[in-house]
């Protein structure tokens, strides 16, 4: 169930951290879309077990640290890249020693079961992926003649099951003190909140204003209905960078992924930078 009408709970990073349950089934966005990366690494430090990723639609840098700290169970994603750095080296690893479940997909499909469960329904039809392989290893959708086709026409489509994540998972510019959270064009962002059981939320700053009340920040908010739980992070991106606000840091992550080219180097880094956002705040 969302919060109650009368806002979300206002908390510590490590209290927003352990309402996340293990074993929950958790969305998390791309690194461009708002990672709550300060987050991330307070379920790290917990430490947190079996969760089941979503990525909305491919993972990156945030998936990777929650895999190489054996805190995944599964992934479902399109993609897990580190993009201009290269492959995920703690994803790819697990993949390569069976220690992880991984749910094929496509940027679509994701988002397609997404709007699903937004919309309260328990599917959501996608032609796209016809043919593919992907209808082969993924058992849970449903290939189905087109009930609505016309003369008899056989029309193939596929039946994507809704993805209604425990929580979802992200990291904003700034939240109100009324627990409205503005996402500007991050647009799947208000998907993800809207499908998920609760959404919980990192924020640069909580500013003593109501975003609904500004017509030029209200087509870009999130209502404090669909928010469960805020906490000021600042820098909470940190090193993947927040749009808008900060870039990342690419000599942090370009560490990051030559570190975490083995698993004692993956540790190493990450005792190494457990704070670094807060060191550069």
């Amino acid at each position: 169930m969302h919060a109650p009408i009368s806002g979300p709970a206002f908390v510590s990073l490590e209290d927003l951290a352990d309402r996340i349950p293990d074993g929950a089934r958790i969305a998390l966005p791309a690194d461009y879309s708002g990672c709550a990366m300060s987050a991330v690494r307070a379920l790290i430090a917990r430490p947190a077990r079996g969760l089941r990723i979503v990525s909305v639609p491919q993972g990156g840098f945030q998936v990777d640290m929650l895999v190489g700290a054996g805190c995944v169970a599964e992934v479902e994603a399109a993609a897990v890249t580190l993009g201009e750095h290269g492959l995920a080296p703690r994803f790819t690893a697990a993949i390569k020693d069976g220690a992880l479940r991984m749910k094929d997909a496509t940027c679509p499909a994701i988002h397609a079961g997404l709007q699903a469960a937004e919309k309260g329904v328990p599917f959501m039809p996608l032609r796209g992926i016809v043919g593919s392989d992907l209808t082969r290893v993924r058992p849970d959708w449903k290939v189905i003649d087109n009930p609505l086709a016309e003369n008899g026409t056989r029309d193939p489509i596929v039946l994507l099951p809704a993805i209604k994540p425990d929580i979802t998972l992200f990291h904003v510019a700034r939240a109100d003190a009324h627990g409205n959270v503005w996402v500007g064009v991050q647009r799947e962002l208000m998907t993800m909140a809207h499908a998920a059981r609760q959404t919980f939320v990192t924020a640069e700053r909580i500013e003593d204003t109501n975003f609904l009340r500004d017509p030029a920040l209200a087509a870009g908010t999130i209502p404090a209905l669909y928010v469960s739980a805020i906490a000021e992070a600042k820098n909470g991106a940190w090193p993947v960078g927040l749009d808008n606000a900060y870039p990342p840091d690419r000599s942090a992550l370009r560490d990051y992924t030559a570190a975490a080219a083995t698993a004692d180097g993956f540790a190493r880094w990450m005792a190494a930078h457990a704070d670094g956002a807060l060191q550069r705040a």
